[in-house]
């Protein structure tokens, strides 16, 4: 178990390396007080050239569940997804707003498990997928007795868990359909100090495809303008 392993590393007395700032990038401008639409980028943060009558903002969030290796974690608390997204002389583009969601508790294990954006998204959909996002998985003990360091994640800025998110429900009004993803692979650790080697083997990392699932269900979204965006 993902438990009983780190409670052993603490009777073995290793030391956390110190903390490692995680690369990223500078979040874009964003709308103020808008409520739900708070994340959407604001018109000077669109492309040169986008006429805000022809771009919307869109906000999407969903609860589900996820596997890598053998960690489980399920999603009961919302995770919500905002990007833009618009024509520019007839060709599409998409601007991410951002991804918000609260750290989720693995059972059995002191792990939380946050979910950041990865630097990489597409949710220009097609016959095959819905959409495409790259994710680090952000580790944290909490208050057990080994202490990860802080940034220590599964995935990296230069190595995310690359996500393909295909449907597998029908969508109805005002929703989208279920999606998940069982084909990705998950890399190892990093940003772990002398306990990635171990939190590795506990978690049994890197993980094949096939041997990891997220699905994203019970979405919503909500839809509004840029005439009605500053």
């Amino acid at each position: 178990m993902v438990g009983v392993a780190l409670a052993g590393l603490a009777v073995a007395g290793l030391a956390t390396a110190p903390a490692t700032a995680v690369p990223g990038r500078a979040a874009p401008e964003r709308v103020q007080d808008e409520g739900t639409f708070a994340a959407c980028p604001t018109r000077a943060h669109l492309p040169e050239g986008a006429d805000p009558a022809q771009w919307r903002c869109e906000v999407a969030t969903a609860t589900g569940s996820l596997k890598v290796g053998r960690l489980k974690v399920p999603l009961d608390a919302p995770l919500t997804i905002t990007h833009a997204e618009g024509r520019i002389d007839g060709e599409f583009h998409q601007v991410f707003g951002g991804l918000a969601a609260a750290p989720a508790r693995a059972p059995g294990t002191p792990l939380r498990v946050d979910l950041r954006y990865g630097g990489s998204f597409d949710f220009h959909s097609d016959d095959e997928r819905v959409g495409e996002l790259a994710l680090i998985l952000g580790l944290d003990s909490g208050h057990a007795p080994v202490r990860l360091p802080r940034g220590c994640a599964i995935g990296s800025a230069d190595a995310p868990v690359q996500l393909t998110l295909t449907g597998v429900s029908a969508p109805e009004p005002g929703r989208l359909p279920a999606m998940e993803d069982r084909r990705f692979a998950a890399p190892r650790t990093s940003h772990c100090g002398r306990l990635g080697p171990l939190l590795d083997r506990a978690l049994e990392l890197p993980a094949s495809p096939g041997d990891n699932r997220i699905r994203l269900q019970n979405e919503t979204r909500s839809i509004r303008p840029y005439t009605e965006l500053p």
